[in-house]
């Protein structure tokens, strides 16, 4: 087998003197599509930044495409939570796009011609080249989200992390959305959090649940047993997890409302 594109080994990490992850030890080898789930301040992002070199662990070692997290940056896309945009500004699909080939440094050096057709083959693949003149705000959730990932995209990144990516993408445009992320894993080695079980469950390959600890799972199936330990809930607590999984045994979906 390859050597992973990720490897986490006895990682410890803590946010001011609270622990946050415990003895992580996982893999994530290409080709790879996996689903990170656990409840909030579970550890999720907290995963994915030190995969990113953003931060560093407390003790154990996170290496990815066999270099430390920190020199491999140029080699992961990344699309957070959050996108900070200001919907008022106009600008296009094409210029978001553009914004992925900005170099350190460089932040106002005029694009090449090569630029401006990588960013288009990015749209193309995203099938959103048709949208590459209109303006940002014009775009419905995962219009915007595929544009998003076209901009993580347009460096030819070996891995592609995805932090709740169909947060901001209606119920009819979510298995849509996973359709074209299955497509580019062809590409591209993707790991994303979310919360929505039924969609990731029907689409990934292999789950991984973190709860201060990371147990990875190397299929897609969602069990109710995997919930409750996952997602203990409390008569004082409700559980931040949507629970679109149907099937779940009755009493899982009774003891973990959202």
């Amino acid at each position: 087998m390859s050597q992973p594109v990720v490897e986490m080994r006895g990682v410890f990490f803590s946010y001011n003197g609270c622990e946050v992850l415990q003895d992580v030890n996982f893999d994530v080898h290409q080709g790879d599509f996996i689903a990170v789930i656990g409840p909030n301040g579970g550890g999720k992002t907290t995963l994915l930044r030190l995969m990113l070199g953003l931060i560093k662990p407390d003790r154990g070692s996170v290496r990815v495409l066999g270099m430390p997290a920190q020199k491999a940056s140029h080699r992961i896309g990344y699309v957070p939570q959050e996108v900070q945009s200001n919907r008022s500004f106009p600008i296009t699909s094409l210029d978001v796009v553009l914004m992925g080939k900005l170099e350190p440094g460089r932040r106002f050096s005029r694009r090449s011609g090569r630029d401006r057709e990588e960013a288009m083959e990015a749209l193309e693949r995203m099938d959103m080249a048709a949208f590459a003149g209109r303006r940002i705000d014009e775009l419905s959730g995962g219009q915007r989200q595929r544009v998003y990932i076209a901009r993580a995209m347009v460096t030819k990144p070996a891995l592609l992390l995805l932090d709740e990516p169909t947060s901001s993408i209606d119920t009819r445009g979510q298995a849509d959305f996973f359709r074209f992320l299955k497509n580019i894993n062809n590409q591209v080695t993707i790991l994303l959090v979310s919360h929505d079980l039924l969609v990731i469950s029907t689409h990934v390959k292999s789950v991984a649940c973190v709860n201060r600890r990371l147990h990875h799972h190397g299929e897609a199936e969602i069990t109710g047993d995997m919930v409750e330990m996952m997602y203990p809930c409390t008569a004082e607590e409700v559980c931040p997890v949507e629970l679109l999984a149907h099937g779940l045994p009755h009493r899982v979906l009774k003891d973990h409302r959202r």
